[in-house]
C-alpha cells in the first residue's frame, strides 16, 4: 500500500517535499470503506499482498499470527478494530444500548489479551473506551464517534513518526554515519515512516552517505524480511548481516550509531524491544558506540517504574525449531521463545520521541516530556 492510499495519507510528508516523500510510500494499516487494510508482513519480502478484515475477529487474529506487528501499528489496528466492533455490534443489537455495549467491551478485552507486552495497543483500546461507555450517545453515533477517533490515530501515529524523525536526525552525526538497526521499527511497524527507521529515513533526506546495517533478527527475521525490504525499496543503502555479527563490525569501527524502537518503556527508561536488542546494547556499550531508541511518547509507560515489571510475550515453539514449514530442529527438543527482551537504561544514550529527546536520568527527562 503506497502513501496515497487511505485517510490521512496526503500531506503527511513533511510539507510535500519530494525528497521525504520518495522514502515514505508504505502504509502497512488503513482504513478503507470500512474495513481494516494490512499488509501481510508474513509474506513479505517475496510477495506483496493485502488482508481485509471486516470483523474485529479478523482483526485479533491478524495481530496473534503476525500479519502486522510493531507496537504503533498495533496501537492503530486495534483501533481499528473497535471501529469494526462498534459496526458489527450496531448492526447485531437492533438499537438496544445494553446488547450494544456489551459487545463492544467484549471486543476490547478480547484485543487486549492479543499481545500483553506492546503498550500502545492497551492504550488505544483505553482511547476507545470512554466512547463506547457514553450514555449521552446512541449506538449509531458512539459508532461513528469510535471510527473519528480510529482515524485520527492513525494521522496521529504518522505526523508523531515524521517528528521522531526530525529529533532523532539531529542525533546521526558524521560525514558517512553507518547505522545498525534491530528487528523492524519502520514503516511496517507503525501507520508509515517509522520510529528508528523514520530517523534514518530523515537522516539519509539530509545526508545521502548515510549507510544501514540491518541484522536478521532471528527468529522471525523481521530484519531481514521487512526492514531490509523497506530499504532497498526506497533506495537507502543497507547491508544485512546475521545476529551475531554485529560485534563485528562493532569491533572494526565499521558502526558508527544504533538506533532501534521499543514496545515498552517504563519510568525509568527501561525498554522492551525484539529479543536481541539487550544483546546490542551491551555491545554498543563495549565500543562506545550511541544506542538510540525511538519510540512515540505513547508507548512511554510512566506506571512502571523499572523494566522488571514489563509482562514479556513467549511464543510458539515452532518459531524456533524451524521457518515456514521446514523444521531444522529434533523433534524432542525443548524450546524457550521469549519475543521480547528489557535494555536497561544505563546502555542507552537517548530515548528520541515526538516531544522531543530525553536523556539520562530517564526518570526526570521523560517526566519533562510528559
Amino acid at each position: 500500500m503506497t502513501a496515497g492510499d487511505g485517510a490521512g495519507a496526503a500531506g503527511l510528508a513533511a510539507g510535500g517535499d519530494a525528497r521525504v516523500a520518495a522514502v515514505d510510500n508504505i502504509r502497512p494499516v488503513l482504513w478503507r470503506d470500512g474495513a481494516v487494510v494490512l499488509i501481510d508482513q508474513r509474506k513479505l519480502p517475496l510477495e506483496e499482498v493485502e488482508l481485509q478484515c471486516t470483523t474485529w475477529q479478523e482483526v485479533a487474529e491478524a495481530i496473534c499470527n503476525m500479519t502486522v506487528r510493531g507496537a504503533p501499528a498495533l496501537g492503530v489496528t486495534a483501533g481499528m478494530g473497535m471501529a469494526l466492533a462498534a459496526r458489527q455490534a450496531l448492526a447485531d443489537s437492533s438499537g438496544d444500548a445494553a446488547r450494544f455495549h456489551a459487545a463492544v467491551q467484549a471486543a476490547s478485552k478480547a484485543l487486549f489479551e492479543t499481545r500483553p507486552t506492546a503498550v500502545n495497543l492497551p492504550w488505544a483500546l483505553r482511547e476507545m473506551e470512554p466512547i463506547w461507555k457514553r450514555e449521552d450517545l446512541s449506538p449509531a453515533e458512539i459508532t461513528e464517534a469510535i471510527e473519528k477517533r480510529a482515524v485520527r490515530i492513525f494521522e496521529e501515529d504518522l505526523a508523531s513518526c515524521h517528528a521522531i524523525g526530525e529529533h532523532g536526525a539531529d542525533l546521526i552525526t558524521g560525514d558517512e554515519p553507518v547505522v545498525l538497526t534491530h528487528c523492524n521499527a519502520g514503516a511496517l511497524a507503525t501507520a508509515g515512516y517509522g520510529t528508528a527507521l523514520g530517523v534514518i529515513r530523515s537522516a539519509y533526506v539530509r545526508n545521502p552517505k548515510l549507510r544501514v546495517f540491518a541484522d536478521e533478527t532471528r527468529p522471525l527475521l523481521q530484519g531481514a524480511r521487512l526492514t531490509a525490504w523497506e530499504l532497498v525499496r526506497e533506495g537507502i543503502p543497507v547491508s544485512l548481516i546475521t545476529d551475531n555479527m554485529s560485534g563485528y563490525f562493532m569491533k572494526k569501527g565499521a558502526i558508527t550509531h544504533v538506533v532501534v524502537g521499543a514496545d515498552r518503556i517504563t519510568a525509568n527508561g527501561d525498554t522492551a524491544n525484539k529479543i536481541g536488542t539487550y544483546m546490542v546494547s551491551v555491545l554498543a556499550r563495549e565500543h562506545g558506540i550511541p544506542f538510540y531508541v525511538a519510540a512515540p511518547f505513547s508507548t512511554i509507560d510512566l506506571s512502571l517504574a523499572t523494566g522488571d515489571s514489563i509482562p514479556i510475550e513467549e511464543r510458539a515453539e515452532t518459531e524456533v525449531t524451524g521457518y515456514g514449514s521446514e523444521r531444522w530442529a529434533p523433534w524432542d527438543v525443548k524450546v524457550r521463545n521469549p519475543a521480547f527482551d528489557v535494555t536497561p537504561n544505563a546502555n542507552i544514550a537517548a530515548i528520541i520521541t515526538d516531544r522531543g529527546v530525553a536523556r539520562p536520568p530517564f526518570t526526570e527527562s521523560l517526566r519533562a516530556l510528559a
